[in-house]
């Protein structure tokens, strides 16, 4: 028996943990970057379930692999290698230039497994005294304890606590890090673009820093690229803009196109930190997320989807500049890059309210920073549909004094 939206809805309602706050109806089939809901009505998706859907929905190569290795092996554990999973694992590291990877579901999980690796460094080089972590006021790292304690945003920590040995610092402050260092620190860990913290870019000059001050301390420098790692930003890690290598870095969301992984990677001198038996994930590395990762990847390389991100995003960068300056008196700027963008409300804005009229506009964007419309699309979309959800959103605005 069909069920109804309504009937979905309350089902929903009744049933689900209501730590989440979703829109009012259900989404049940999507195509590129159009997604429908139950009742049939039609969405232009320029947020990509936050990064995630690399490929948009429905690609016929991922949907393929998908189907096809599911059908030939989905699961074996980690007491045994899989054929796709090695050959991910060697590909990531020639795109990231790590030599180690090590799979996960989450980003959160490739965070934890990150900070673990930290720790456990200088625990077996005889440093125990090494458990502090600088991280930044406003960074998202994860909802995991260890990812929690690293997350610079104390309402998501509240009821948590103790988290552990972090010291958070002001974003972009070189100084405020050097001034928090000592030798009981063994990592810096940072977003090349705070995500979920309003999309703020590093400061140029402020990645080369880090990594000048952690060669200074012995201390290691660790990336956050879940958000924009897998080429959203027009390179396949943002690190890469800056021209700055980290000791390891964290992916997860786009880069199997929406099947569950994360990856953490690090430098060989990182590679005993965790021996046999100190670090394990069941579900991690298998064959299907693994399969579909390397589709991905694949699909991203044929389509070249990473310099159409930088392109594309240059589009959107435009696009949200007019729009900043013909709505100055509710927009207060527009910033981001790539295809990881977006448009700052003022304060006096109702975002939440805005969010909603564009949503029942039939565009789907997310909120970030509490105040900014982000647009983070499938890297498949194309320019016209970026002028569409720019034109709606130019027309809410224009009518929110109304």
């Amino acid at each position: 028996m069909t069920q109804s939206q309504a009937e979905l809805v309350a089902m929903a309602q009744a049933s689900l943990y209501p730590n989440y706050r979703p829109a009012p109806f259900v989404l049940v089939r999507g195509r590129g970057t159009e997604i429908w809901d139950a009742d049939g009505k039609r969405y232009l998706d320029l947020c990509a379930g936050i990064a995630v859907s690399t490929l948009g929905h429905g690609h016929p190569r991922l949907t393929a692999t998908i189907a096809e290795q599911a059908g030939r092996l989905l699961h074996v554990s980690n007491y045994f290698l899989n054929q796709p999973n090695v050959t991910l694992a060697a590909r990531l590291c020639q795109l990231t230039g790590m030599d180690r990877a090590f799979f996960c579901n989450s980003g959160a999980e490739a965070v934890e497994a990150m900070l673990k690796l930290a720790r456990r460094h200088y625990y077996a080089l005889g440093q125990t005294n090494r458990d502090r972590v600088i991280a930044f006021e406003g960074a998202f790292h994860g909802r995991t304890m260890g990812a929690l304690a690293v997350t610079g945003t104390s309402s998501y920590r509240d009821g948590f606590g103790p988290l552990g040995a972090v010291t958070h610092v002001d974003y972009g402050d070189a100084e405020a890090v050097r001034a928090a260092m000592s030798d009981d620190v063994a990592a810096i860990l940072v977003e090349p673009i705070k995500g979920e913290g309003g999309v703020v870019p590093a400061p140029e000059g402020f990645l080369r820093d880090l990594r000048s001050i952690a060669n200074e301390h012995g201390a290691l420098l660790l990336a956050d690229e879940v958000q924009t790692g897998v080429g959203r930003t027009g390179r396949f890690l943002a690190f890469g803009h800056h021209g700055v290598e980290p000791d390891a870095v964290t992916l997860a969301k786009g880069l199997a196109g929406g099947v569950p992984i994360g990856a953490m990677l690090c430098r060989g001198a990182l590679e005993q930190a965790l021996p046999p038996g100190s670090h394990g994930c069941t579900f991690g590395g298998n064959p299907l997320a693994s399969a579909a990762a390397l589709t991905v990847l694949d699909t991203m390389e044929s389509e070249q989807l990473v310099a159409a991100a930088e392109r594309k995003g240059q589009h959107l960068r435009r696009g949200l500049e007019r729009l900043a300056e013909r709505h100055c008196s509710h927009v207060e700027c527009s910033r981001g890059l790539g295809l990881l963008q977006v448009l700052v409300l003022r304060e006096s804005v109702p975002a939440a309210k805005v969010l909603s009229r564009i949503t029942d506009a039939g565009v789907l964007l997310t909120l970030s920073g509490g105040r900014g419309l982000r647009f983070s699309p499938p890297l498949t979309v194309s320019t016209e549909e970026l002028d569409e959800g720019l034109g709606v959103v130019d027309e809410v605005l224009r009518t929110q004094s109304a």
